[in-house]
């Protein structure tokens, strides 16, 4: 690769100049070549650059043949039109940067100048713009403003739904509005407040007596889905109202009331975000074995990641098949968490804000822990 890319250098195959809204530019790919020796065995490895959209050209036979070699595969014509490419991928120059799309996220952007960077998160029109640098954000948001209609709307306050409101050294994500909004379509404003979403000593059982109205269970059920982004504490009250969706009862519908309930009584609660001066990785996880009473799974597998004093991921589900004890069903969470922190570690390398040390993971159960440290207990573990 390094060759093919200094080999066009030096023929100057192109000119790097900064991108415009009139151009039409093409992507480019790296293509693969294994040469090989005549027995078969490497003789080089190769690499082409080549711009998409290309078309090959065959020659004819019975013509005198000579076998070349050369380093690069160069355009030797003028072209009657400007073609405008994006940069090779792994040989990009700083000095000419471009918005680049996350390999993690695919809502998330990230902008390179020097040694400053700027991050987008983008929801369809909506757009969040974060970075140390303040000078570099408002030259990327004067180019954006020259291409796209945009309204600068200064520091984030309501996004997506999301109130943003400023606390000491931090801020606090809240959706009171929405919280008023699910209530209102439940019919359930002027409701009394309770203290706790569930009661945990009353079971779950499917009932005889069918919910008359199962399109209104489900739409007041799918909006609280989007309240646990700023709610964690309405996760397993909100995953356990999830497993009756096709038939809801009578006690469902009753359960679902409980939660609104004490929605009422919470609606200054939120998620709390401060600055903290730890960026290590924290994660809690637990899961209860043969919980439900239909089919006998785990009804409460969740887990909790913490970026340093940071609540960032969390999750309350029901296990997707049947664990034959208590340290199965903890094993499989610890999997299920294990997979959440790759994902985490990955964003936070590409955002440059990973502190190098190992994430933690806590279980409460001793047999889990054995098996996913000890590699000759793990080879017990084939069928889960």
């Amino acid at each position: 690769m390094d060759q093919e890319f200094n080999a066009l250098l030096h023929n100057i195959t192109w000119q790097l100049i900064p991108t415009k809204p009139h151009m039409n530019i093409i992507g480019c790919k790296w293509v693969y070549r294994t040469k090989r020796k005549a027995d078969g065995s490497v003789e080089c490895y190769k690499a082409r650059l080549v711009a998409k959209g290309f078309n090959q050209v065959a020659v004819s036979n019975n013509w005198t043949l000579r076998q070349l070699d050369v380093h690069n595969a160069f355009l030797n014509g003028h072209l009657s039109e400007t073609v405008y490419m994006k940069q090779p991928p792994g040989y990009e120059d700083p000095a000419h940067p471009g918005v680049l799309a996350s390999k993690t996220d695919v809502s998330l952007f990230h902008y390179t100048a020097g040694t400053s960077r700027v991050f987008l998160l983008v929801y369809v029109d909506d757009i969040i713009m974060m970075g140390k640098d303040s000078s570099l954000i408002n030259t990327l948001l004067q180019r954006l403003s020259t291409t796209f209609k945009i309204r600068d709307l200064g520091t984030p306050s309501f996004f997506l739904g999301i109130e943003i409101v400023k606390v000491g050294t931090g801020i606090l994500l809240s959706q009171r509005r929405y919280m008023k909004d699910i209530l209102a379509l439940a019919g359930m404003t002027d409701c009394k407040p309770l203290a706790t979403p569930v009661a945990v000593t009353q079971p779950v059982t499917p009932s005889a007596q069918p919910f008359d109205n199962p399109t209104q269970y489900r739409r007041i059920v799918g909006a609280l889905q989007y309240l646990t982004i700023t709610r964690p504490d309405l996760s397993y009250a909100v995953s356990r109202l999830c497993q009756f969706m096709h038939t809801p009862t009578e006690d469902h519908w009753a359960l679902l009331k409980r939660v609104l309930r004490y929605v009422k009584g919470t609606q200054d609660h939120g998620l709390r975000l401060s600055a903290s001066s730890s960026s290590d990785i924290h994660v809690f996880s637990d899961s209860d074995w043969a919980g439900c009473p239909v089919d006998r799974k785990s009804p409460t597998s969740g887990y909790a990641v913490f970026l340093g004093t940071n609540l960032i991921s969390w999750l309350s589900c029901k296990q997707r098949t049947m664990a034959r004890s208590s340290t199965e069903a903890e094993y499989k969470g610890l999997a299920d968490v294990a997979a959440e922190v790759t994902w985490v570690i990955s964003l936070l390398r590409e955002l440059g804000l990973h502190s190098g040390n190992p994430a933690t993971l806590r279980c409460d159960n001793l047999g889990a822990t054995y098996l996913a440290s000890n590699p000759v207990i793990h080879a017990r573990t084939k069928h889960v």
